[in-house]
């Protein structure tokens, strides 16, 4: 029963938190041990491709998780509440990616459709809206108090969080329920935590880029939210009533989304500051679809039939 029921469980991609979840579901107790000098020490991803095939990897596990036997909603009464919070926790958060992905486009659509996210900017949406502020300034002040580390860490570990939730996440869903529903075996890539060739450049890694298909969804956040921002710009400037209000509260937030993923869009150029061809079609593809698109959906005014503009 080695493996299975005893010692370290093996056959999961995330052997790791299924082993302590058994123990935890049994009854058995655990501490941290920390001690002066680091115990064990380990290698680690740095560039940006390795980087996200590593959180893919996590993600998968806690997806496989999910849909197994190992899902906490299904623990003993051994396990204590905060504990089973935990665990559900660990096989959950990979489905926030959804919502994510659905946040980072809202900006985009108000800016397409000339219309905010709400009717009007009333007293009930600004106290909403400000409270959940108040509320988010606050849990970021506690981390950063709990965790000991800076701010600017913190945030490099917030932008990193919305690069690997609608990428890596998201991809780790995917793979998920096509096993669940297809029986489609889930799959990643091993990362590859060291082979930079420049051996004078101890972080030579760091600037290796290699496309990969989770690339595609924070690539495209990015190029409809730049083209929301023209085509938002572009219908109020033009606008017989511009309406300025709609296109800043737009604006605010396509920026804002834009400001997480610009650790992701300097990983992209590289050590010399060159973005990749695949970049260029890629953005091209994305901007000539999503403005043909809209188009279709939502045709200028003052078209005609007989394709000539009326003045």
């Amino acid at each position: 029963e080695w493996g299975d029921r005893i010692g370290w469980i093996y056959g999961s991609v995330t052997e790791d938190v299924v082993t302590g979840y058994r123990m935890h579901n049994r009854g058995w107790r655990s501490i941290y041990c920390i001690t002066k000098r680091d115990a064990f020490r380990g290698t680690a991803p740095i560039n940006l491709t390795d980087r996200l095939h590593q959180v893919l990897r996590w993600a998968t596990g806690s997806v496989e998780i999910f849909f197994s036997k190992n899902n906490a909603m299904f623990a003993t009464r051994r396990l204590k509440f905060l504990q089973r919070v935990a665990y559900l926790n660990v096989g959950i958060y990979p489905f926030t990616s959804i919502f994510l992905v659905v946040y980072c486009f809202l900006p985009a659509l108000c800016l397409f459709s000339g219309k905010f996210i709400v009717q009007s900017l009333d007293v009930h949406f600004l106290s909403y809206l400000l409270s959940i502020t108040i509320t988010l300034t606050l849990i970021s002040l506690l981390e950063v108090k709990w965790s000991g580390i800076g701010l600017e860490e913190w945030w490099r570990n917030e932008q990193f969080w919305l690069i690997g939730g609608t990428s890596a996440h998201l991809a780790a869903v995917v793979q998920g329920l096509l096993k669940v529903i297809a029986g489609i075996e889930i799959s990643f890539t091993l990362t590859s935590k060291s082979g930079g060739e420049d051996e004078d450049d101890i972080f030579a890694d760091l600037y290796i880029v290699k496309w990969t298909g989770l690339f595609i969804m924070p690539l495209t956040i990015i190029v409809v939210n730049l083209v929301a921002i023209v085509i938002g710009a572009s219908r109020t400037i033009y606008s017989v009533i511009p309406q300025w209000g709609k296109l800043m509260g737009g604006t605010f937030f396509s920026l804002w989304v834009l400001t997480h993923m610009y650790p992701f869009a300097k990983g992209l150029m590289g050590r010399r500051g060159k973005v990749p061809t695949i970049v260029y079609v890629w953005s091209g593809l994305v901007s000539i679809t999503v403005s043909l698109l809209w188009i279709t959906i939502s045709p200028p005014d003052d078209v005609t039939g007989g394709g000539e503009f009326s003045v």
